[in-house]
Order: structure tokens, then C-alpha cells, then sequence
């Protein structure tokens, strides 16, 4: 042997996998992460099949070492807004806005979302030819154009008006590693506290109880630990991308209550830029805590030299697909966390003890 564990000969989503642990998903400085997001763009893909369940269409591609990952193909131009009425449970799903979230997550040091690229991936040699689900390579067709399309089966926007088409066979879409098996790892389901409606004219009772918060409190499990204070840093986070569609997260069920949230699904980030959703910091608001790494964080990327705009432009220009945002959404990231940096300084302004504000997460070891 030339010095060389086993763990050196394994493939670099084996590696992530086995670097999970109760507080991240990744460590901050990831000698793996380059090569992983390198993976997820190019290597050959062996196998492609439709996941099951979910409103829109989403791909499991295997690769030639055996890592997977969820592929979601482009939907819609980057400079598209979401129209103003609509429903933000009806709005599409952006590849764009999967490779986008993961960057930001990790700019904000959370490390909560699995590691994504984004990829040009060629729909008949990638995905057609190679498929062993029926359902799916029954829905492919050529267009008029003369592009090759597909639609899947799902609940919403599978049908041949809502079909992917290539130019002529290549398409844009986000390549997310998949995480350990459920079977390895099993994951517990939450439903969020500031779940919305999902209904056209009913409000949740967040919205119309000013004291909820108090409620939530002395609920487990966010009655001890850090688990409102995770889920406002998920708040933070949606709210600067601008997604509404947070309904549920998960944890490993490994790691009990004493772990960080899982941020999955980020899909319906990146829709608007001209609009800001204050009713996503509604945890921030009616709680009025927050981490104080997280608060320091945030200030530090309200300055000059780091500033947030331009630490995600910079971390987005390295993707194969780049740009991945239109200029006007890294301008409005800015603009966003100066409102959650006021949000806080109105909480500590009227707060009787600071402390209960700016949480004390880092202790004085640091």
C-alpha cells in the first residue's frame, strides 16, 4: 500500500456522506466540495429515473460511481419574474434557485443544504436512452421545432403543453447530491409552526395572532435547545431568496432534537426580485431572537469588503451554467438584509434584556 486508507479510495459523495454530523452537513472549509460540485456537473450519468411524489417533475440520475443526485430541469428564463398574482403554492420550481440556495446557505455559514450544480444535460443520450422507467420514456416526443421533449408523470405541470424540450436535445438543470439512503439514515418530517395556508382566502393562525410566538414557545420541541432559534435562521434564509413555500423541514432522526434542520427543497426561491415577502420573517418578528453568530454573520455581510451581493456572485460565476441569477435578485439580497438587520434592531430597541434578543450561541470560549 502506498500509504492510502480506504476512505482515501472512496468516491467524493461517499465521503460527504459519511461527514454528516449533528451540526452540519459539510465543514466549513470542505477540501471535498470542489470535487463533489465537479462530479455533479460531469460525470457520466448511467441511469435516469423519475422521482416519485412531489407536484413537479424531478429526475434521480446515478452516475458511473454509484453517487446520485436530483436533477430539476429548467423551467423557466432567469430574467422571468413570478407574476404578482400568483399563488406561491402554484408557482413554478427553479433550477436556478437550487443552485442559487445552496451557495447562499453556505455564505450565511449554515451548511444545511446538500451540495448542488448546475449542469447541461443531454435529454436523449442522458436521459431517453438510458431510462428504465416506463412511465417516463413514454412521454417523450419530438416538436414541431424539431426539439426533443418529455413531461413525466406528476400532479402538476406534466402534460405536452408543460413539456421540457431541449435546444435540440440539451437542457439546463440543477444537480442536488442526494443525501444518505432513508434506509442508512432516517429523516423525521416537521411541519413548520409558520406553515401557510396552502388556501386561497384562509389565513394561518400566525398571521392573525401577534402573540403566536409565545404559543410556539411552549410547544416542544421548541420549548428547549436551539430549535427556534434554527428555525428562525431558516426564516433568514427564505426570506433573502424570497421563498414562501417552507412547509415542512426535516432532521436526522440520528441526532434527536439536538441538530440543525435540514433546508431542503429551495426550488421557489429567486422568483421575485422587486418585491419583498416580509411575512417570511414573521418567526424573526413575533419572536424577536436570533442566534448571535447568526446576527454577527448577517452584519458582516452588510459590509463593504463582504458584501452579500457580491459573495454569491462571486460563488455563482464557478458554475457550469453561469450566470445563475439575473442582477436584479443579487441587488435585492442586499436591500433584504438590511430589513432583517432593522428587524433586529427594532426587537433589541425595545427589549429589556438584550440577551434575550441577540442569543449567545458562540460562548466566551471564542
Amino acid at each position: 500500500m502506498n500509504g492510502k486508507t480506504a476512505y482515501d479510495t472512496y468516491p467524493a459523495w461517499l465521503k460527504f456522506h459519511i461527514g454528516i454530523n449533528r451540526y452540519e452537513l459539510y465543514p466549513r472549509r470542505d477540501p471535498l466540495m470542489p470535487t463533489l460540485l465537479q462530479d455533479l456537473a460531469t460525470m457520466k450519468i448511467v441511469s435516469s429515473v423519475q422521482k416519485s411524489g412531489g407536484t413537479q417533475l424531478k429526475l434521480i440520475m446515478t452516475f458511473s460511481n454509484y453517487g446520485q443526485a436530483l436533477f430539476k430541469p429548467m423551467k423557466q428564463s432567469r430574467n422571468q419574474e413570478t407574476p404578482a398574482d400568483f399563488f406561491y403554492f402554484s408557482d413554478f420550481e427553479r433550477h436556478n434557485a437550487e443552485i442559487a440556495a445552496f451557495h447562499l446557505d453556505r455564505i450565511l455559514d449554515f451548511r444545511r443544504i446538500p451540495p448542488v450544480s448546475g449542469r447541461l444535460v443531454n435529454i436523449t443520450k442522458e436521459i431517453r436512452d438510458i431510462t428504465t422507467d416506463k412511465k417516463l420514456a413514454r412521454t417523450f416526443f419530438i416538436s414541431p421545432a424539431g426539439n426533443v421533449c418529455f413531461y413525466g408523470e406528476c400532479s402538476y405541470y406534466c402534460s405536452t403543453e408543460h413539456a421540457l424540450c431541449g435546444k435540440p436535445d440539451q437542457l439546463e438543470g440543477s444537480m442536488a447530491a442526494l443525501l444518505p439512503d432513508k434506509a442508512l439514515a432516517k429523516r423525521r418530517s416537521w411541519r413548520s409552526p409558520w406553515r401557510r395556508s396552502y388556501h386561497k382566502s384562509k389565513k394561518a393562525e400566525w398571521e392573525q395572532d401577534p402573540n403566536y410566538c409565545s404559543q410556539v414557545r411552549r410547544t416542544p420541541p421548541y420549548d428547549s435547545g436551539h430549535r427556534l432559534l434554527d428555525l428562525i435562521d431558516m426564516a433568514v434564509l427564505d426570506f433573502l431568496m424570497g421563498n414562501m413555500d417552507r412547509h415542512h423541514y426535516e432532521t436526522f432522526e440520528k441526532f434527536g432534537n439536538d441538530t440543525f434542520l435540514l433546508h431542503l427543497d429551495n426550488g421557489r426561491g429567486f422568483g421575485t426580485h422587486s418585491r419583498d415577502e416580509m411575512s417570511i420573517l414573521a418567526p424573526l418578528q413575533q419572536c424577536c431572537s436570533i442566534k448571535k453568530s447568526t446576527y454577527l454573520r448577517l452584519r458582516l455581510l452588510a459590509t463593504e469588503p463582504y458584501r452579500l451581493s457580491e459573495l454569491l456572485r462571486e460563488a455563482l460565476a464557478a458554475d457550469h451554467l453561469a450566470p445563475i441569477l439575473a442582477e436584479p435578485h443579487l441587488q435585492a439580497l442586499d436591500r433584504r438584509l438590511g430589513k432583517v438587520l432593522a428587524a433586529v434592531g427594532r426587537c433589541l430597541a425595545t427589549a429589556a434584556q438584550p440577551h434575550q434578543v441577540l442569543v449567545d450561541d458562540i460562548g466566551p470560549w471564542l
